[in-house]
């Protein structure tokens, strides 16, 4: 038997040195709010969770029920393709045409993947590499800044609120950096701060890729969920875009899919090329049961995405309402499944966005992110997620004005 204990007195001392891309990476903001609401569940206590971009409604039951039947099916525990099977390319090919007017060949310019944050970060790690920069929206969603630092590349932020002033921020930086940004990241509706754009604005994106010579990856998770009638355009639906960039979508909003991780890649065939090829090395794809009932899904989930859509929008109207009523002031949001809130006074002059988090997480039992969580230029706000249902949001509202209004009349 071999002793595998170790006298600390006399063993040698093998430290892990891990990577300096890992090293790199900054401590995880919302990590004391998700150990405090935890704590709180373990002990009992309902925690009205708006924090994290979970849907809590289920898939059509048809969906379901297809994945089931599609489990039974013992062709399906084989390996998969690393690129998904080729009917599932075509149903998004189909959604692209039908939605947004954009052709697609399902073989060459769509790659299924593992949840659109696995494709993104591995397309980073396929196009860049030491030396390389990408710009970043910000306030910037995590993935966007740690999958470019994991490929070992620099990422410059570039504040995202005006669109006009971000583009305006690309050329300053395309003129005076050297060497030129290889990636520019966009990510519309924008993820937390809701922000939208019009086909105007990717068509100075492309006029801008092709003066300064680089990609475009388009984050279009929320491209599935907007209000008001309000139609938000893809990225590859202006003329060129395929030229220089590809684009992410994701079954995990519209259709609450989240846990199926189901994911695509669409757009330009070089990247998606270098995409297959990383994905050929690191996985096998999808369950092909889940590719299966994500199949049926595109092919007739158009209704059941659209309820979705409804029922996020009057979540929306209710969160927006009470808060504005509590005397915040919150701005309606056009798209997502978010609320992106200042902090109000004179709480935002006390205290950081983390620390006001906390507080209404251990006074209120309401959790929410806090905007630092989502860079510097996030401070100062928090994003609430529309993801409980009209009565908890009201409760929600109700639990943050009683914790924060004796601290109010004090003032």
């Amino acid at each position: 038997m071999i002793d595998h204990t170790s006298n600390p007195d006399t063993a040698e001392n093998f430290d892990l040195e891990v990577a300096s891309r890992v090293r790199g990476l900054p401590p995880y903001l919302f990590g004391k709010i998700n150990d405090l609401k935890y704590r709180k569940r373990r002990a009992g206590i309902d925690v009205i969770d708006l924090g994290m971009g979970n849907p809590t409604d289920p898939p059509e039951p048809w969906v379901i029920d297809k994945l089931c039947e599609a489990a039974h099916d013992l062709k399906n525990h084989r390996y998969s393709v690393a690129a998904g099977v080729h009917n599932l390319r075509r149903e998004v090919a189909a959604k692209y045409e039908n939605r947004f007017g954009v052709k697609l060949d399902p073989d060459s310019e769509v790659v299924t993947t593992i949840g659109s944050k696995e494709g993104f970060s591995h397309m980073c790690l396929a196009l860049l590499g030491p030396g390389d920069t990408a710009l970043v929206p910000a306030p910037y969603f995590p993935i966007h800044v740690h999958a470019v630092a994991l490929a070992s590349a620099n990422a410059i932020s570039l504040d995202v609120r005006d669109p006009q002033a971000f583009l305006a921020n690309v050329v300053r930086v395309c003129e005076s950096l050297i060497p030129k940004p290889k990636i520019l990241i966009l990510n519309y509706p924008h993820n937390p701060t809701t922000t939208i754009v019009d086909k105007a604005f990717y068509r100075e994106v492309v006029a801008l890729a092709k003066r300064f010579h680089f990609h475009v990856i388009s984050d279009f998770a929320y491209g599935d969920i907007v209000f008001d009638g309000v139609e938000v355009p893809s990225f590859l639906s202006v003329p060129g875009a395929i030229d220089v960039g590809c684009e992410f979508t994701t079954m995990s909003k519209g259709y609450n899919m989240a846990g199926w991780r189901v994911g695509f890649a669409a757009g330009n065939r070089d990247m998606l090329g270098a995409l297959k090829a990383i994905k050929g090395y690191y996985d096998y794809g999808l369950f092909q049961a889940v590719q299966v009932a994500a199949i049926v899904a595109l092919r007739h989930g158009e209704p059941g995405r659209l309820a979705q859509v409804a029922e996020y929008q009057m979540r929306r109207d209710v969160l927006v309402d009470a808060l504005n009523r509590l005397g915040w002031d919150v701005e309606s949001p056009k798209a997502s499944m978010f609320v992106w809130a200042p902090i109000p006074e004179p709480w935002r002059s006390r205290m950081g966005s983390i620390d006001f988090a906390m507080k209404l997480l251990e006074e209120a039992e309401v959790a929410v992110s806090p905007g630092r969580g989502f860079g510097e230029m996030g401070e100062g706000y928090l994003r609430l997620a529309l993801i409980e249902n009209e009565q908890r949001l009201r409760q929600a509202v109700r639990q943050i004005g009683r914790c924060l209004k004796p601290e109010k009349a004090a003032t």
